[in-house]
Parts: C-alpha cells; sequence; structure tokens
C-alpha cells in the first residue's frame, strides 16, 4: 500500500471549454461542471452588460439637450 493512495488527487488545470466541440466523451461530472462553469460565465458577461448600459443612460442623460 502506497501512502498516496488515501491523498485526493489535486485538480489539474481546467480545460479551456470551446462552443460547439463534441460532447459525447464526456462523463456526467464533466457536463455538470462544464455547466457550472458556463453559468458562472453568463452571469459575468450580463452584470457587465447591465453595467455598460447603465452607464450608458447616465451618459446620455448628461449629454442630453
Amino acid at each position: 500500500m502506497d501512502w498516496n493512495d488515501d491523498k485526493p488527487t489535486p485538480p489539474g488545470p481546467v480545460a479551456p471549454i470551446i462552443v460547439g466541440e463534441p460532447l459525447g466523451a464526456c462523463s456526467i461530472a464533466d457536463l455538470e461542471a462544464r455547466i457550472e462553469a458556463l453559468t458562472q460565465e453568463i452571469e459575468r458577461v450580463a452584470a457587465e452588460l447591465r453595467a455598460k448600459r447603465a452607464h450608458e443612460v447616465a451618459a446620455a442623460a448628461l449629454f442630453k439637450r
């Protein structure tokens, strides 16, 4: 028995998500992790979009005659 057998393996580098890539070889855990990563990215992009729209509205109000 090796002492390292009981230690959990640290996660390796996360592979980049490529939109449109085949998913047939992915495990259920891989697919769930992919959904979580994409959901977080969607939320991040949506927050940036809201901030830019608010900035646009504020600028329009400032320069409106």
